[in-house]
């Protein structure tokens, strides 16, 4: 997550509810699309950065094809990531000024990206991609929405656990000023523990909204040579935007 995300309850002392309130199972068709889009790599790719990795919903499924080494700012939810993918590397850092001091043969940026509300922010994790990959890679950017295709709407989901627990949410995002780029998403999430009372949190996320030609601009600012792709989803929803650079090698 980036540093915004700090602040965020979501991230930090209701981590532990992540895995109910986004199941990683929601991830697997979304991921092997991503795990698709890394072919465009000149070469074979094997080993994947994960920069915003959050709970490591996406890197349940792509570590069975890639080794993978997980980046996030958050230690909460490092920590909820650790349990589910134990066999892999994690550390903690913003994906804006980390540096592993290594390659890789891609670098995977999923929805974390939107926590960046500035162009100069989204320019620093581009600048952090780049020098992480190898020449002939990949980076591969997946915000959940870019300005072209905002829309203002709701959604809620959430899951239940074996043990009796039970998580679900509801969200409304808005843009109160088209003309800056950053949007607002309200949160309420019902926790419930078993035998206990339902916990209601209420939280408001500011998201960054980018154009496509921001985009791509800020890609070949940083040294790749940029490419914007449709999503293929069978989901009930808009496909995403992916922005994919490759490395010239």
């Amino acid at each position: 997550m980036a540093e915004e995300t700090v602040e965020y309850r979501l991230y930090q002392d209701l981590a532990g509810w992540w895995p109910l309130i986004s199941p990683p199972e929601e991830y697997a068709e979304e991921a092997a699309f991503a795990a698709g889009v890394f072919g465009l790599a000149s070469g074979p790719v094997r080993d994947v950065l994960d920069l915003g990795s959050g709970g490591g919903c996406n890197a349940s499924h792509l570590k069975t094809r890639f080794a993978l080494t997980l980046v996030d700012l958050s230690q909460a939810m490092l920590d909820v990531s650790q349990r589910l993918n134990p066999d892999c590397p994690h550390v903690l850092g913003d994906m804006r000024t980390i540096r592993l001091g290594r390659t890789f043969d891609a670098v995977f940026v999923h929805d974390a990206v939107d926590y960046m509300t500035s162009e100069g922010d989204l320019r620093q994790v581009m600048v952090t991609a780049f020098a992480h990959c190898r020449p002939g890679g990949v980076a591969v950017f997946i915000p959940d929405h870019i300005t072209e295709t905002f829309e203002a709407g709701t959604g809620c989901g959430g899951d239940d656990d074996a043990d009796g627990r039970g998580a679900r949410f509801l969200e409304w995002s808005w843009d109160p000023d088209p003309g800056d780029t950053w949007t607002l998403t309200d949160y309420v999430y019902m926790l419930r523990d078993l035998g206990g009372p339902v916990q209601v949190v209420h939280e408001t996320h500011r998201l960054g909204l980018f154009g496509r030609d921001t985009w791509l601009g800020l890609l070949a600012d940083a040294g790749f040579e940029p490419q914007a792709i449709a999503e293929e989803t069978s989901e009930d929803r808009q496909p995403r935007e992916l922005f994919i650079g490759r490395r010239p090698a």
